[in-house]
């Protein structure tokens, strides 16, 4: 559990840093399934982890030039006839004593307050995201302000995103996230090794899924943090298969990539194994190959380390494995320059994991690479897919029929730490 003394100590570490600014952040919007019926609610993460309040229709402004309110909140006010319908509020007088805000409006007088908190300020900080309404009404005071500047001499002549000041300090975990990413990651670990001992031939993928699905319920979990994948024989070699719905068969590969949510924190772990309990020849090499190029892309996970060496020791390992196999050929610096090797791997090594599966973050900085630190938490899941509908680059060998249908990804969620890395998944066998 987050207390609410991180999140102010989080938005006095964004204020110290945007100055005599202002930022401004949005909850996420309500978004419909179909006809009148919503999707569950998510928030947007910027905006929850600075508030930790869960609720839509809100907006948050911190403000620490003002002279008195730095953290400033507008919610949707307490209303029984609407509440009934679609869950309780916290409401404005509650908000205020229970998120440390300064003050508090209802939602509805946004254009009267938000002036007071924005002319004085030297620049404007607000991500434009996916609500084109909010966008609009921040881009119409941002205008106004900047029309009325030759009379008052204040006011944002420069409108920046958020994301350049608040993403750094999320890739960075603090001991309390590192805590709800350990639950999340322990879970989904037990949904993992119990698939294993579930599947067998005859079940379909949606079966699987369900006993996955049911334990990240049964735990606490929000739910799945993406959907889940359970794609069995040929299925493996389609990256984001979500049909789940074929028989699994005595000599099929299981390929599941399933993580869960808790407390919006994420696991994200994939593992491939054989329904039937025992690999083909073919199965077994394609699998170990993929477990050297994890092994060793892991091993690259230290403080100090450019965050491309990850994907580039992997890419190494799976080109030398596909070459001693006769399905590349060739100088292998040529074959990485002119990415040959895209046919069986066409994806990136890893990804940021925290609040968002794939969170937030820049990887490199123009032409450098992102330097890995402490706190930070990363995914390393190489694989190799041999569909049978895969083409060799040309000029390359063609593709014996015995390796096609077989789709390998190994991942698992690694911690830097101050003297190397944690992998915080282990406990799921590979």
């Amino acid at each position: 559990m987050i207390l609410q003394i991180e999140y102010h100590q989080r938005r006095e570490q964004l204020m110290a840093k945007i100055g005599k600014g202002t930022a401004i952040f949005h909850s996420a919007p309500t978004s419909v399934m179909h006809n009148t019926v919503e999707y569950n609610f998510r928030q947007d993460s910027d905006f929850y982890y600075i508030t930790g309040f869960n609720e839509p229709k809100a907006v948050a402004v911190l403000a620490p030039h003002h002279e008195e309110h730095h953290f400033v909140m507008f919610v949707q006010p307490k209303e029984w006839e609407k509440e009934v319908w679609s869950g309780y509020r916290t409401g404005v007088e509650a908000a205020k004593e229970k998120y440390g805000a300064d003050e508090v409006y209802p939602i509805a007088e946004l254009d009267e307050k938000l002036p007071q908190y924005l002319e004085k300020a030297e620049r404007l900080y607000y991500h434009m995201g996916r609500d084109r309404h909010f966008n609009d009404v921040v881009i119409k005071h941002w205008q106004q302000l900047m029309a009325g500047y030759p009379k008052r001499g204040t006011g944002p002549m420069a409108l920046e995103s958020t994301n350049t000041i608040l993403h750094p300090m999320r890739q960075l975990k603090s001991p309390a996230e590192l805590e709800m990413m350990r639950q999340a990651i322990a879970i989904s670990v037990k949904a993992h090794n119990h698939a294993r001992e579930f599947a067998q031939p005859g079940l379909y993928e949606y079966q699987v899924q369900a006993e996955i699905e049911h334990i990240f319920r049964q735990h606490g979990a929000l739910g799945p943090a993406y959907p889940s994948i359970v794609a069995s024989g040929a299925n493996s070699c389609i990256l984001h298969y979500v049909e789940n719905n074929q028989q699994m068969q005595e000599q099929d590969l299981l390929l599941i990539d399933a993580g869960c949510s808790y407390g919006y924190y994420n696991a994200d772990i994939t593992r491939t194994f054989p329904v039937g309990g025992h690999f083909t020849p073919e199965q077994k090499i394609i699998y170990e190959i993929v477990l050297e190029a994890q092994r060793q892309a892991i091993a690259q996970v230290k403080p100090g380390n450019p965050y491309s060496q990850i994907h580039d020791t992997a890419v190494l390992v799976l080109i030398e494995g596909l070459m001693a196999l006769g399905l590349l050929a060739g100088d292998v610096e040529e074959i990485i320059k002119e990415e040959k090797y895209k046919p069986y791997y066409m994806h990136r090594t890893g990804h940021w994991l925290g609040l968002d599966v794939h969170d937030c973050g820049v990887y490199q900085q123009g032409e450098n690479p992102l330097i890995l630190q402490p706190g930070q938490v990363v995914t390393v899941e190489p694989g190799l897919y041999i569909g049978s509908e895969t083409k060799p680059v040309e000029g390359q060998p063609e593709i014996p029929e015995r390796w096609r249908g077989i789709g390998v990804r190994i991942e698992d969620d690694v911690l830097v730490t101050s003297s190397g890395h944690e992998v915080l998944s282990a406990g799921v066998p590979k």
